[in-house]
């Protein structure tokens, strides 16, 4: 029976793309923060946007006030100002996973630098023309935006093809939402980049919790609890994307000092070396803590002596196959028997194949009458959240729902919590 999936004729709209990955909607969390921690560029595309404290603070379940907002200014002005600083002393070109809808673009343009900011689809659709419509003719030379997922070694090459020379990647706010098996894909990903075209990364990931209560306690002391519970369901609520614990982000429950030993041990495990810099030694000046009680200031700084931030490179004196870190691209076959579709999925379901799998389901059922799925799972590699997403909608809009077969370990503990059946 002849493959009634359609890649090339499908259509993937914004709308589509927001259903499938909400988790870009955090993105403009962010900026608002920027725009609320007094830089005049986020400001400006804050409004660009439209983005008001309403629609990017609160969720369904957590209102921001006030002092929460300034608190949450505070961490981000901390955050990206410091990463931004590390990015533009490298005098490489650097590329930004994920950018969001920061400011950095506009800022590097301005200092007559490249910078290529790399997101999911659904954010690049937003921010690349509100970016650029800031930028003079000379500015938008400077800049260049990439649909990527982190995970998807072809989707990366694509970007990093464009540019010669070194490099310099960044991503801040990415590795608390992948599981160990997407960290390993980004991993191997970044690592072929950087034997390819050379440079390090740059991350303030692996220690942002630390980060993250120091200056939340400062402010709030014995709420610090409260308060960390709020902001982490308030991204779940808003993103429909839960905050993973992984090898690489070092949580603060049970033994640290052992969780940080495996973080240490997981960079070295996957062909990297690692220098670690305290937040401390690269603080430029942050507008947000000129507005705040001298002493709680004073304690931030001292405090950032013992957060470090990650500058990693390959270690050229291991020998790591890098070989196998390309997978297949993700393709589907699929018919109709009767009332029930059969897809054979290969590669992996990630943020930028679920998109791709809903329209296509999507406009099969306007043709026929599905009351079942049956997946053929035995080449598919793994299931990111936006790809659970995708077969949770099915799952809702089946009678019968979604039978799954042949599925991997990996493929098996990201349905198993679901109504999803494995056979």
């Amino acid at each position: 029976m002849d493959n009634i999936f359609n890649f090339e004729g499908i259509e993937i709209n914004q709308e589509l793309l927001k259903r499938t990955n909400p988790i870009f909607t955090t993105a403009k969390m962010t900026l608002f923060q920027l725009a609320a921690a007094g830089h005049d560029d986020a400001k400006t595309l804050a409004e660009k946007l439209n983005l008001t404290q309403k629609d990017t603070q609160n969720s369904a379940t957590v209102n921001v006030d006030k002092d929460d907002l300034f608190v949450n200014s505070i961490i981000m002005d901390v955050r990206y100002f410091t990463n931004g600083k590390l990015a533009r002393q490298s005098g490489l070109t650097v590329f930004d996973l994920p950018c969001g809808f920061t400011p950095r673009a506009i800022e590097f343009a301005k200092s007559g630098r490249k910078y290529v900011g790399m997101d999911l689809p659904a954010t690049i659709n937003e921010v690349e023309p509100a970016v650029m419509s800031l930028l003079d003719e000379e500015q938008k030379k400077l800049v260049s935006f990439e649909g990527v997922d982190a995970t998807n070694y072809h989707s990366l090459k694509s970007a990093f093809d464009k540019i010669d020379g070194e490099v310099c990647i960044t991503t801040e706010g990415l590795m608390m939402y992948l599981t160990d098996r997407e960290m390993d894909a980004m991993c191997d990903n970044i690592k072929r980049i950087l034997k390819e075209h050379g440079g390090y990364w740059i991350t303030l990931d692996p220690e942002i919790s630390f980060l993250y209560v120091l200056i939340v306690k400062a402010f709030y002391g014995d709420r610090t609890r409260e308060k960390m519970y709020e902001a982490k369901y308030r991204i779940q609520d808003k993103s429909d994307v839960t905050v993973v614990d992984n090898t690489i982000t070092i949580s603060l429950r049970g033994n640290v000092q052992e969780n940080i030993k495996n973080a240490l041990n997981y960079i070295k495990s996957k062909g990297f070396k690692l220098e670690r810099l305290p937040y401390a030694d690269h603080i430029p000046e942050f507008k947000s803590l000129e507005n705040i009680d001298p002493e709680i200031a004073e304690h931030i700084k001292e405090g950032l002596k013992r957060v470090c931030i990650w500058k990693i490179s390959v270690d050229e004196s291991e020998n790591v196959d890098i070989s196998d870190s390309e997978t297949e691209s993700f393709n589907a076959d699929a018919s109709v028997d009767c009332d029930r579709l059969n897809l054979a999925l290969s590669g992996n379901l990630d943020s930028l194949s679920a998109p791709e799998l809903l329209a296509n389901y999507e406009k099969i059922k306007k043709d026929y009458s599905l009351k079942s799925v049956l997946i053929d799972c035995s080449k598919l590699g793994y299931v990111s959240s936006a790809g659970l997403r995708v077969l949770l909608m099915m799952q809702d809009d089946c009678d019968d729902g979604i039978i799954m077969e042949s599925c991997n370990e990996s493929v098996i503990e990201v349905v198993s919590d679901t109504d999803i059946q494995v056979i």
